[in-house]
């Protein structure tokens, strides 16, 4: 059987970074995009689909209309790789954009099989697209487990050092964080944001504890994740979240919403590591004073099936899957 997969693996992106693995783990000869000018990619979609026994799409892209439409045309299985829902988190972001909706759902419509992220998320799915819930399956995303090495990270820790990662989208709750830390009165606490501007980003530049880094590098990233004791994610949409497990293996504590996808790959996790309710600030707060006290993320690093997590197993279950559905269409 051969794949072709398509989609950024060059951004550094989430999506992007997903991808990439994707390409490292499946079979020697998988086929994937490499023309990066857009007049380009169209003969090369055409060629390598010619080629293929499966393509699949990853991440959002208004090329994958032109492509799982060849597919179709081709006779080839298709499948798109869903690493969220613009639509939804459009709307949470109160950025709305009829345009990225239409792609989207014509993308859902176009594909054979759409595969979440998560577990969770596939479920999320089928009860947003009902129509279209006979689709839906999923390969929970893969875990970089050399990210581990060094865990112990820069010769200083700030006790009272504080992170996240979302910049300003309102989806990623970081005001709420803000207003937490804000009430607990303690001078000590540095909050450290990163991401792209947003909606919300006056709002948390307005506290005087925050340092909004903006965009930076994933390699200043782990520096300092590896600098800081507790990484807060309080989104309210999560279809996976990466930033969590990435902080845990630089040593940091972590505080996780319940929304995220991420959480099947934990054993076991206790009420103190979860936010159940991201509006709650009082909720937050009560557990960053427990967190900054005593650290969880020994007890939830040693919870981790990282055999199951790491790259080649995710790759093996998504390749054993087109596999599937290479059968059931007979090519």
């Amino acid at each position: 059987m051969r794949i072709f997969l398509a989609g950024d693996y060059r951004t550094g992106s989430g999506p992007a970074n997903v991808t990439k693995e994707y390409i490292g783990h499946l079979p020697k000869g998988t086929l994937f995009q490499k023309m990066r000018n857009k007049a380009a990619r169209v003969p090369e979609i055409v060629f390598k689909t010619l080629m293929a026994d499966i393509v699949i799409y990853s991440g959002y892209s208004k090329q994958n209309i032109i492509g799982l439409k060849l597919a179709r045309r081709l006779k080839r299985p298709s499948a798109y790789l869903m690493h969220g829902c613009v639509e939804h988190e459009n709307r949470i972001n109160r950025e709305e954009d009829p345009e990225m909706t239409r792609v989207e759902r014509s993308t859902i419509e176009l594909a054979d099989k759409v595969y979440a992220v998560s577990a969770s998320f596939e479920k999320w799915l089928k009860d947003f697209y009902p129509e279209h819930a006979d689709k839906f399956d999923h390969v929970t995303n893969g875990i970089d487990i050399s990210l581990m090495c060094g865990r112990e990270g820069a010769s200083y820790r700030d006790p009272f050092g504080i992170i996240s990662i979302g910049g300003g989208m309102p989806r990623k709750k970081i005001v709420n964080i803000c207003r937490a830390i804000e009430s607990l009165h303690n001078k000590a606490i540095k909050l450290t944001v990163l991401g792209a501007k947003g909606a919300d980003s006056d709002e948390i530049n307005a506290f005087p504890f925050v340092e909004n880094k903006g965009l930076i590098s994933h390699d200043e990233a782990m520096e300092l994740l590896s600098a800081s004791a507790l990484f807060i994610q309080d989104s309210c949409f999560e279809s996976f979240g990466l930033a969590p497990l990435e902080a845990l293996m630089r040593g940091c504590a972590v505080l996780i919403s319940k929304e995220a996808g991420l959480l099947e790959y934990f054993g076991e996790t206790e009420p103190g590591d979860l936010i159940e309710d991201c509006d709650d600030i009082t909720e937050i707060a009560d557990k960053i004073n427990i967190l900054l006290d005593s650290s969880n993320n020994r007890r939830l690093i040693a919870s981790l099936d990282t055999d199951d997590a790491g790259w080649d197993a995710r790759a093996d279950e998504l390749r054993e899957k087109l596999y599937e559905q290479v059968k059931i269409s007979g090519k």
